[in-house]
């Protein structure tokens, strides 16, 4: 019924992932090379054909279909009140920051994580306490430290938290006894806990994803989610969010810094675009999910056979997938370098992660098998050339 398998020329449209060299294949950057759901650019044309594109405010069918979708597939249903809309999860992870902590102030993240994260924090005059992630070799999982966690959560100047929930770039999706008990040190400590769950929708069969709205009462009026149809259908230049504040000072507070920072405010094809995907996307990202599936299954049958060299960490959500590479390299950011410059293969440079971030490749999977298959292939041959120079 859908189609994931037609590879689709995205050079010269203007995009960020594909402005790359002739024979270059990038799948580095969070973007599908998948069409979004057909009910999505029905939806949009029909909105092209209205013809005006004046100013607009979300609706309540805007946050009700947020509302419902959450129900829907997770289990737990936010109330409409609880949301504010936003132009994107970044900006208003930004905006929060702004708004919450003053300069100089300590805000935890769980390293390795979204670079971004960092940039948010810096350029606006925070400092960074990175909480580590504990990573087993063995086992190739990642857990919280949650003694360090506690530590610095108490350091005086420790006022916000950004956690990645399913965690970006390992793919990990944190249960619900982890995020209770991050939950209840950050109240304990008097530090409000701001959740990124933007690849929420797109766990692996078995990883049940706990939106942090979901929480006991008491816990979750401590936090604030961003979440966003942006990753699960690929929108992302549309540029919608949702920020979920149970809590109604914390909202009234938050609100104001959106709106003063002038990103509360939808583009013209921002909530027809949202409401399709949540309103009749299911069926669309159910085949989208099969999709990853067998994506996953054909990387981890190629390194089994072709590359052991590289150790694939289990992938629990999202289209990204952490590779291993100590047995041979101890610097990613250079690997991935070199990679690119005799393959053309463009993966993510690791160490902008922190954390133990330098040891990994970051690969992106959402594609069609034929050019999945290329790109295994590149790196493949890029790694065996590595070896022998490397001898």
């Amino acid at each position: 019924m859908y189609d994931f398998k037609t590879v689709i020329d995205r050079r010269h449209t203007n995009s960020l992932k594909w402005d790359v060299g002739a024979d270059e294949l990038p799948m580095w950057v969070a973007d599908m090379d998948f069409q979004t759901a057909p009910e999505i650019i029905e939806a949009l044309q029909k909105k092209a054909t209205f013809g005006i594109f004046g100013y607009e405010e979300p609706d309540e069918a805007y946050f009700e279909s947020v509302a419902n979708w959450y129900q829907q597939q997770h289990g737990f249903r936010p109330e409409p009140d609880w949301m504010i809309f936003s132009n994107g999860v970044v900006p208003a992870i930004s905006s929060i920051i702004r708004r919450l902590t003053n300069a100089g102030d300590n805000i935890v993240v769980q390293a390795p994580v979204y670079d971004i994260f960092y940039h948010s924090i810096e350029n606006n005059g925070r400092h960074t306490l990175s909480n580590d992630l504990v990573y087993d070799e063995k086992a190739l999982t990642y857990q919280i430290d949650f003694a360090d966690l506690e530590v610095k959560l108490a350091e005086p100047l420790t006022s916000l938290m950004i956690l990645c929930n399913p965690h970006n770039p390992i793919g990990h999706v944190w249960s619900r006894e982890d995020l209770v008990r991050v939950a209840q040190l950050c109240l304990n400590n008097h530090v409000i806990l701001l959740s990124d769950e933007i690849h929420g929708d797109l766990t692996a069969a078995g990883h049940d994803y706990t939106p942090i709205f979901s929480l006991p009462a008491a816990l979750r009026a401590n936090t604030i989610a961003c979440v966003s149809p942006s990753k699960t259908f690929n929108v992302a230049a549309l540029h919608t969010s949702t920020v979920i504040v149970p809590d109604e000072n914390l909202r009234n507070s938050v609100s104001r810094g959106l709106n003063n920072d002038e990103i509360a405010e939808p583009n013209s094809f921002a909530l027809v675009a949202a409401k399709a995907a949540y309103n009749q996307g299911a069926p669309w990202l159910a085949a989208l999910k099969q999709q990853l599936a067998r994506n996953r299954k054909i990387v981890a049958e190629f390194l089994a056979t072709e590359l052991p060299e590289l150790k694939l960490v289990p992938a629990e959500a999202t289209y990204l997938l952490w590779l291993e590479c100590t047995d041979f390299c101890q610097d990613s950011a250079k690997l991935a370098e070199y990679i690119r410059w005799e393959t053309g293969l463009y993966l993510s440079e690791e160490a902008v992660y922190r954390g133990n971030g330098a040891d990994f490749l970051r690969l992106n999977i959402a594609c069609p098998e034929r050019e999945l298959q290329d790109g295994l292939h590149r790196l493949q041959r890029a790694i065996h050339q590595y070896e022998k120079e490397s001898v």
